[in-house]
C-alpha cells in the first residue's frame, strides 16, 4: 500500500509541475492572432508554390532518368503548393497563430539577408556571403556568442563548400 501512496504522490506532484510549467508558458507567449493570421500566411505560400512551379517549367524538367534543372524545384513547389491548400482547408479552426510583434521583423530580416546571399553569390561567390549570412542569422538573430558564431560560420561554408563543388560537382561561382 505504501508503494500505491508514493506513486500516487509523485503522480501528484508531476501534475503540479505540469501546470505551473503550463501557466509560465501562457504568460510569455504573445497574444493570439485570429483566423486571418492563418489564412494570410498560406495565400502567400500557395502563390510562392505557384510562382515557383511556373518558373522551374521553365528550365526544363527532363525525365526522371535524366532530369532537368527544374525538375527538383518544381517539386518542392508543388509540395509548397498543396501544403498552403490544406492551410486554407483547415486554417480557419486552428488556434495556435500569434499576432506580430516586434520579435516577427526577426523573420523579415532573416528573409532579407538570405535574397541579399541569392543577390551576391553571382557577383563574389558564394564563400563571402554565405558566411556573413551565418555571422547575422547566428550572432545577431539567433544571439549565439561570437565564438560559436564563428566555428559554425567557418564549418557551414567549408561543409557546402565541399558537398556542392566536390561530392555533387555544382558549378557553384566560388572564389576558391
Amino acid at each position: 500500500m505504501s508503494d500505491q501512496h508514493e506513486a500516487a504522490r509523485r503522480d501528484d506532484i508531476l501534475a503540479e509541475l505540469e501546470a505551473e510549467m503550463a501557466h509560465e508558458l501562457e504568460e510569455h507567449r504573445p497574444p493570439a492572432g485570429g483566423p486571418a493570421y492563418q489564412l494570410v500566411p498560406a495565400l502567400v505560400t500557395l502563390a510562392i508554390g505557384v510562382v515557383g512551379a511556373i518558373l522551374s517549367y521553365g528550365y526544363g524538367l527532363g525525365t526522371l532518368r535524366r532530369p532537368g534543372a527544374g525538375l527538383w524545384p518544381l517539386a518542392v513547389s508543388l509540395v509548397i503548393a498543396v501544403l498552403s491548400l490544406v492551410l486554407l482547408a483547415v486554417g480557419r479552426h486552428l488556434r495556435d497563430s500569434e499576432k506580430f510583434a516586434r520579435a516577427s521583423l526577426l523573420v523579415l530580416a532573416g528573409l532579407a539577408t538570405f535574397v541579399g546571399l541569392g543577390m551576391l553569390i553571382p557577383l563574389i561567390g558564394f564563400e563571402l556571403p554565405a558566411f556573413a549570412l551565418c555571422v547575422v542569422w547566428l550572432r545577431f538573430l539567433g544571439g549565439e556568442t561570437w565564438r560559436s558564431t564563428a566555428v559554425v560560420s567557418v564549418g557551414t561554408v567549408a561543409a557546402f563548400y565541399l558537398l556542392f563543388l566536390y561530392a555533387l560537382s555544382i558549378p557553384l561561382p566560388h572564389l576558391l
